[in-house]
């Protein structure tokens, strides 16, 4: 009896030692950096060898105060592995990426913690602050902003980037509008305050692959206006606007015309369509009341900074409307966005 439960006591340990191999085996770190710089978005992935259907759940130690970005991560399947990738910032010290659990149906595994070292970056008068795999600016919009200023809303999307921490030096105004991130991809509408005077905006960014700055820089002048931004903050009219209503004009005078050496009716009725499209062009907009102390927004968005403030009651034309927000000219070259809840409603 007592050789028997020597035996499968061994056999217990044998079984459960050699589960343990199996499950190291199969999950393993299959990408940690060795180094990082100061405010940088890494990444971290654990390979899945021969993967099943089942997820495993993946935590890490909630007693350390590096956590990753998202709880869940970014899953990869190439052929019959997986790979699950989370992103982690580094702060002012050398990382430790925390003890992580990983628990399946038949699974119940350890990853000891991991040490990061953290190298200084030379940094430069032009340096955005921003740390990224990749950054490019996809579309931009100038208008007034005052007397003496332009108003420069950019696009920007990004890849395991820093972007929160974008800010321009020697810049009398700037900030984040809205960001969206999923994973490693962000985007965010970034907006500049500058001077009429300066005709172009270039500020660099470290990228992380090359390990070297690059550049962006984008033109501010006035009458590129008609690539704007989904914001359409400037309210004069872009080339399509005019090109519509030229072709209108062109319809109407030959319409009229063929009307008037065909003597066929057909052309008459054409005639008039085109005219009421043309005449649409042209009606005025609609006048609002703006309340006295009203804040004017840059953008359509509740997080949107504040311009200016309304110094009095006054009525203006609606100039574009965007959810509960009215874009309206306030003096003259300053455009922006009022709520819904500071019109007169009397």
């Amino acid at each position: 009896m007592l050789l028997f439960r020597s035996v499968l006591f061994l056999w217990v340990i044998l079984f459960s030692f050699s589960t343990l191999l199996i499950a190291q085996s199969e999950y393993k770190y299959s990408y940690v950096p060795k180094k990082v710089y100061e405010n940088q978005l890494f990444p971290i992935t654990i390979i899945e060898i021969s993967s099943t259907k089942q997820y495993p759940s993946f935590t890490f130690d909630t007693q350390s105060s590096v956590q990753p970005l998202f709880k869940k991560p970014l899953v990869i399947n190439n052929g019959s592995d997986r790979f699950y990738t989370f992103y982690f910032k580094a702060l002012k010290n050398d990382i430790k990426i925390p003890k992580l659990f990983i628990k399946s149906k038949n699974l119940d595994i350890t990853f000891s913690p991991q040490t990061i070292s953290l190298v200084s970056l030379k940094k430069r008068k032009d340096f955005c602050g921003v740390l990224a795999a990749d950054m490019k600016i996809k579309s931009y919009q100038v208008s007034n902003y005052d007397e003496n200023h332009h108003l420069v809303t950019l696009s920007i999307e990004a890849y395991e980037a820093n972007i929160e921490d974008m800010k321009l030096k020697q810049i009398k105004e700037s900030g984040i509008e809205e960001l969206k991130r999923k994973h490693a991809k962000v985007k965010v509408d970034f907006y500049v305050v500058l001077p009429i005077k300066q005709d172009k905006l270039k500020f660099s960014y470290f990228n992380t692959i090359k390990k070297q700055y690059d550049f962006l820089e984008i033109p501010v002048e006035l009458a590129d206006s008609s690539v704007a931004t989904q914001s359409d903050l400037n309210p004069k009219e872009g080339n399509f606007e005019k090109l519509k209503k030229f072709t209108f004009i062109f319809l109407v005078l030959f319409f009229f015309l063929m009307f008037a050496t065909k003597r066929d009716f057909f052309y008459l009725i054409l005639g008039v369509v085109a005219l009421i499209t043309l005449l649409t062009f042209y009606i005025p907009h609609e006048k609002i009341c703006i309340k006295q102390g009203s804040p004017l927004y840059i953008l359509p968005t509740n997080s949107s900074s504040i311009s200016t403030y309304v110094e009095d009651k006054f009525q203006t034309m609606q100039l574009g409307q965007h959810e509960l927000f009215w874009k309206v000219e306030y003096k003259k070259g300053i455009i922006g966005w009022i709520k819904n809840e500071d019109l007169c409603h009397n």
